[in-house]
């Protein structure tokens, strides 16, 4: 095998494919980085078995070929040479020669063959998203997937397509996010991904409106972005039903600045941190909310002004769900939904119906 290309593009290249690379796989092997050089393009491919990338991007090929090559240490190597043209090609003792300028450096590769054969999808395409949009609704969503692996379904989110909408779904038993979006497909669609490979998906995606390609089988998923691909298995299992969670009626209504009471909230856990609840104490009357936090530290209160429809009630959340979520929406004005101290509080755009936010309070001594 060799090749000559930029190094700025092969850096790329390699950081990209690197993302599905754990390092904790017991094959040596997918450790690596599976190289292969032929008809002008160099396609790289990182796989830790659930989840693979393959990229390519263009070179001069003067001789076809395929190696695996230690991930770590070829993308140190290259991301420091000058910024110029570099060779590549193999030599005698399971080697490679990497040229750039009057940098020369030589690394072991291994056998091609021995890595793992990539799941064949026939992309007969499902879904067509805009690269923008959808990042913005694994952001809006990812967030309140459950970390921990005593329920894996809840680790991942839903991908759901139904009457021309795509919804995400995550929730971790504490809270559920929700973000949903007009699509122009008629299919029915409903699969768990991996919270891992959304994380990964959303890095590689672009701010903008460029379409990524979509394409499901009954055990994996296909994201075709052109030049990169990323497929992933999907998670087994019934997920929750979301629908019978979130309620459909309310005692009182909160419309409030949503970077007001972000800032408010942001204070108010500066002292909370000491416990372990990171709790914020919520009092909703007539056209204030005041926001309370003590511990060991000190105290805070904060009061902003609210519009509120319904009843006062006083309610306690823990601030770090409370902050995730004002942060990610995007509306100048925000609606809280409540019906009681003990019961969940609903979180919505003023405006726009793309999102539902639910967060179940902390039940305090003296309720």
């Amino acid at each position: 095998m060799k090749f000559t290309c930029e190094k700025n593009k092969l850096q790329e290249a390699i950081f990209i494919a690197q993302k599905a690379i754990t390092g904790k796989s017991t094959m040596a092997i997918l450790h690596g980085i599976l190289l292969i050089a032929k008809n002008n393009t160099i396609t790289l491919i990182g796989s830790d078995i659930d989840l693979s990338i393959e990229t390519k991007l263009d070179a001069t090929v003067s001789e076809e070929g395929k190696i695996v090559v230690d991930s770590r240490l070829f993308g140190e190597i290259i991301k420091k040479l000058p910024n110029s043209e570099v060779e590549i090609a193999t030599i005698e003792n399971n080697s490679i020669n990497i040229k750039c300028e009057k940098s020369n450096a030589t690394l072991l590769h291994m056998d091609a063959s021995n890595y793992p054969e990539l799941p064949t999808i026939n992309e007969n395409m499902i879904c067509s998203i805009s690269q923008k949009l959808l990042k913005n609704m694994i952001k809006g969503t990812i967030f309140a997937s459950a970390q921990d692996e005593t329920r894996p379904i809840l680790t991942g989110v839903l991908f759901e397509i139904n009457d021309r909408k795509l919804n995400l779904i995550a929730l971790d038993g504490y809270r559920l996010a929700l973000r949903s979006e007009s699509i122009n497909n008629d299919n029915s669609i409903s699969a768990v991904i991996p919270g891992k490979t959304l994380n990964e998906v959303s890095k590689v995606l672009e701010d903008d409106d460029n379409t990524v390609n979509i394409t499901f089988t009954p055990n994996h998923i296909l994201f075709n972005l052109g030049k990169t691909k990323i497929m992933s298995r999907l998670l087994e299992g019934e997920f929750i039903r979301y629908n019978s969670i979130i309620p459909e009626e309310y005692n009182l209504k909160v419309i409030v600045k949503r970077d007001e009471i972000l800032k408010c909230i942001e204070r108010a856990s500066l002292v909370g941190k000491d416990g372990n609840t990171n709790l914020v104490k919520l009092d909703i009357c007539d056209d204030n909310m005041i926001i309370t936090s003590n511990s060991q530290l000190g105290k805070v209160r904060e009061e902003l002004n609210i519009i509120l429809q319904g009843e006062s009630l006083k309610i306690a959340f823990n601030a770090k769900y409370l902050i995730d979520v004002f942060k990610i929406m995007d509306e100048e004005e925000i609606c809280m939904e409540l019906s009681s101290s003990v019961s969940p509080c609903v979180i919505k755009n003023k405006e726009k119906n793309n999102c539902i936010y639910l967060l179940l309070p902390v039940r305090l001594h003296n309720n």
